[in-house]
């Protein structure tokens, strides 16, 4: 990717995870589900890359309650999501932090790259963007 200036390129990078953490990642053959629909983009059925896919299961904690195992599975979830950086040789390094409130999970992301340089950004109140309230 051709750098156009630092902002430009943090602007691509950070919007690259977002997409990747909140687009619906079909849900998998073994993964517990309230009904038949598996969600998921369209054109993971058709990958370039076997096995490719995009987004999360981070949708399918929507009917969980907010307890240590819903934040073991949403660190889970996200770093399953942005794997295809790691594996791609994007970045070096994904550390993600979940952190639990009453009714809140916030997750704080960092993207190490290559050389060294690092991206944070913060998903606040992620359970809120989960259940679309």
């Amino acid at each position: 990717m051709a750098v156009v200036n630092e902002e430009v390129t943090e602007s691509v990078w950070r919007r690259a995870a977002v997409v990747s953490l909140l687009t619906w990642r079909r849900a998998g053959t073994d993964d517990a589900l309230d009904d038949a629909e598996r969600y998921g983009w369209w054109g993971d059925s058709f990958p370039t890359v076997t096995n490719d896919q995009i987004g999360s299961r981070l949708w399918q904690m929507r009917r969980r309650t907010l307890n240590a195992e819903t934040v073991r599975d949403a660190t889970t979830f996200a770093r399953e999501s942005l794997q295809w950086m790691l594996d791609d040789g994007r970045v070096k390094a994904v550390d993600i932090t979940t952190t639990r409130g009453v009714d809140r999970l916030d997750m704080r992301i960092v993207l190490v790259f290559r050389d060294g340089a690092a991206l944070e950004f913060s998903l606040d109140n992620l359970w809120q963007v989960i259940h679309a309230v």
